[in-house]
C-alpha cells in the first residue's frame, strides 16, 4: 500500500445528499493501516470512525449510522462476512468495500454473496479505496459532488439531479443506481462517442481489467428502460463506444 500521502482531493467534494459529510467506518485489525486509511478519508472532508475487531465494529455503526463501511475480511473475533450481515440489520443500505490479503476468485464471490458492494486486494493504494468509495456512494444515491448540476436535458429525457429522477417525454423511468450513473455521464456528454474505458473509469471509478462486458450489459439495461417503444436515443458506433443523442424525429 502507498501510505506516503494522503489521497488527493481531485473530484470536487462528496457530501450526503443534505450537504452533511459523508460517514465512513474503517474495519480493520491493523491500527496503523487503519490510521492511515482513515486519515485519507478525512481528506475528503469525511467522517471517520475506526474499529478492530467486529464487536466494535458494530457498536460503532450503532452510533456512527455509515453511508459505508471499509471491511477487512479477516478480523480477529469473527470474518467480515459476518460483521456485514450484522452491519445490515443496523444499517440495510450500507455501501460496503471489503479489503482483502487474498485475490482468489471464490473470496471475491463469497464477499459479493454476502452484499459487499466491491473489494480490493492488499496492498492497495489510498487513490484507489477513495475512488472506489466515491463511485460505490455515488451509485447508490447515498451522496453527491458539490458540484453537480440540478438538472440535465437532451431531447425529451429529463435528468433532475437533486430529486434522482430521469423521465422522457414525462414519463418516470426507474433506474438502479448504476444504470442512472452510467445514464448522467452520458447526458453529461449528449453527442460525445464515449468510450467503454471511459465508461468504466468515470462510472465504476475505476478498471475492470478488462472486464469491458459490463459497459455492454448496463448500456443493454439502459436501452430497454430509455428506448423502449420509443425513437432510440442510445447508439453504439462500432469500434469506437457509445453515444446519446436526441432521437429523430
Amino acid at each position: 500500500m502507498n501510505a506516503s500521502r494522503p489521497a488527493p482531493p481531485g473530484p470536487p467534494a462528496l457530501t450526503r445528499p443534505d450537504g452533511s459529510p459523508v460517514r465512513v467506518l474503517v474495519v480493520d485489525d491493523d491500527p496503523d493501516l487503519a490510521e492511515v486509511l482513515s486519515g485519507a478519508l478525512r481528506y475528503q472532508g469525511w467522517q471517520v470512525r475506526t474499529a478492530g475487531d467486529g464487536a466494535s465494529a458494530l457498536a460503532a455503526a450503532r452510533e456512527l449510522l455509515p453511508d459505508a463501511v471499509v471491511l477487512d475480511v479477516m478480523l480477529p473475533d469473527t470474518n467480515g462476512f459476518a460483521v456485514l450481515r450484522s452491519l445490515h440489520t443496523v444499517r440495510p443500505d450500507v455501501c460496503v468495500l471489503f479489503l482483502t490479503a487474498r485475490d482468489a476468485v471464490e473470496d471475491r464471490i463469497a464477499g459479493i454473496t454476502a452484499g459487499g458492494d466491491d473489494y480490493v486486494t492488499k496492498p492497495f493504494s489510498l487513490e484507489e479505496v477513495v475512488a472506489r468509495l466515491r463511485g460505490l456512494l455515488r451509485r447508490a444515491g447515498m451522496a453527491r459532488q458539490s458540484a453537480d448540476g440540478p438538472r440535465l436535458t437532451v431531447g425529451d429525457l429529463v435528468m433532475d439531479e437533486d430529486a434522482r429522477e430521469v423521465t422522457r417525454a414525462g414519463e418516470l423511468i426507474e433506474l438502479s443506481p448504476t444504470e442512472y450513473e452510467l445514464l448522467r455521464f452520458l447526458m453529461h456528454n449528449p453527442r460525445r462517442v464515449l468510450s467503454k474505458a471511459q465508461i468504466l473509469d468515470r462510472v465504476w471509478s475505476y478498471d475492470f481489467g478488462g472486464q469491458a462486458h459490463v459497459v455492454e450489459l448496463y448500456i443493454s439495461y439502459l436501452r430497454k428502460k430509455v428506448d423502449a417503444g420509443r425513437e432510440p436515443m442510445i447508439h453504439t458506433v462500432r469500434g469506437a463506444g457509445y453515444v446519446l443523442k436526441p432521437a429523430v424525429r
